[in-house]
């Protein structure tokens, strides 16, 4: 994927996991990322066929409780709408007031069938 943003290996600090969410442990990575390594750009990248497009949270949890016999805590990351759920993790960074460099953050789609990557449109 580094070649569809014209980046080098090396050149980007990449933070993965499913569904592509801003939790609380990517807001720690970019704060660390931006005050120790100097990063200032932010690029939340999103993919088609996703697991968690369309997913069934309800049901999931209640899969997993019955399986294990434990309740799971907190949500997956469900969404219906690729573009929508890209501009919410643009807002959550924006929001965060420990994210330094808020200047260039944006959000892209990248399209699994044809490596190709669209910018989402925010405002």
């Amino acid at each position: 994927m580094f070649e569809a943003f014209g980046l080098a290996h090396g050149d980007a600090h990449v933070l993965r996991n499913a569904g592509g969410l801003v939790t609380d442990d990517v807001v720690r990575s970019l704060v660390l990322s931006q005050r120790l390594l100097g990063t200032t750009e932010v690029m939340l990248v999103h993919h088609t066929d996703c697991g968690v497009h369309g997913l069934d949270e309800a049901a999931f949890s209640a899969g997993l409780a019955q399986e294990t016999g434990h309740e799971p805590t907190g949500g997956f990351g469900a969404f219906t709408d690729i573009d929508d759920d890209v501009r919410k993790s643009i807002e959550r960074v924006l929001q965060n007031p420990f994210i330094a460099a808020k200047q260039s953050v944006r959000g892209f789609v990248y399209d699994v069938n044809t490596g190709l990557v669209r910018e989402v449109a925010t405002a």
